[in-house]
């Protein structure tokens, strides 16, 4: 079975969702049979890669409510994030371009360090005070961490065609999905699961999903003459 996680590393709920789903997954019987797939969604995808400001002043000019709110919900996030202990910085963080981290995911993706990049960059942007933008030094040095080669990030790093139509293909397929916020889990293209759920309700989608896959392929293996087939090898050629 297959989950796909549509998430942005600059979403506080996206931090919190995976470590809940998680929670789920590791107590899942079937955990080995599930593979997690992680896609590209931009909260803000207008803003400019040299565009950095404080959290705090993002969230007034965005949501239009005061400093004192904003702090609130900070705090509030921070609550819920050591409940699924998770460290998180509530005070002083910044905020920024994420195509970036998005393109090196995709390039995660191909060497099979995926979990682990996106894992150190919630953790760098949510937890440690030197920031994730504006500085590529600071993403190579991420990802070398997750086990990625640091001429091979720096080389999509230098060139912005890297990757970039996976990462648009992906916000595409979202919009097609109906997914119009992060996170956003879909189990193996017929389930939907929006937001950082309790684990109960990921527990729930898992076994639901699980329970409804189709059944495997019984293949019958024919004897004699009639059990020719071709392979990488080639094909068996009848001995006279």
């Amino acid at each position: 079975m297959r989950v796909e996680i549509w998430s942005d590393i600059a979403c506080p709920w996206c931090y919190v969702g995976k470590a809940r789903f998680e929670k789920a997954l590791d107590a899942f019987p079937h955990r080995d049979g599930v593979e997690v797939v992680h896609r590209s969604f931009e909260l803000d995808p207008g803003r400019a890669k040299g565009d950095i400001q404080p959290v705090l002043k993002m969230l007034t000019k965005k949501y239009g409510m005061s400093e004192a709110q904003a702090q609130a919900g900070e705090e509030n996030l921070g609550a819920q994030a050591a409940a699924e202990g998770l460290a998180y910085r509530t005070r002083d963080r910044d905020h920024g371009n994420t195509f970036d981290m998005h393109r090196l995911l995709h390039l995660a993706k191909d060497k099979g360090r995926q979990d682990e990049l996106i894992q150190l960059f919630y953790r760098a942007n949510f937890a440690e005070e030197q920031s994730v933008f504006g500085d590529d030094e600071r993403l190579v040095e991420l990802a070398v961490a997750a086990g990625l080669d640091a001429e091979d990030v720096r080389g999509v790093l230098a060139d912005p065609d890297a990757y970039a139509d996976a990462v648009r293909a992906d916000e595409r397929e979202a919009g097609e999905l109906g997914a119009n916020g992060v996170p956003f889990f879909v189990l193996d293209r017929k389930y939907g699961v929006s937001g950082a759920q309790p684990v109960e309700a990921f527990t729930q989608a898992l076994t639901q999903a699980w329970g409804e896959r189709p059944a495997p392929l019984k293949v019958v293996q024919a004897q004699g003459d009639s059990a020719e087939v071709c392979g990488p090898d080639g094909c068996a050629v009848p001995q006279k």
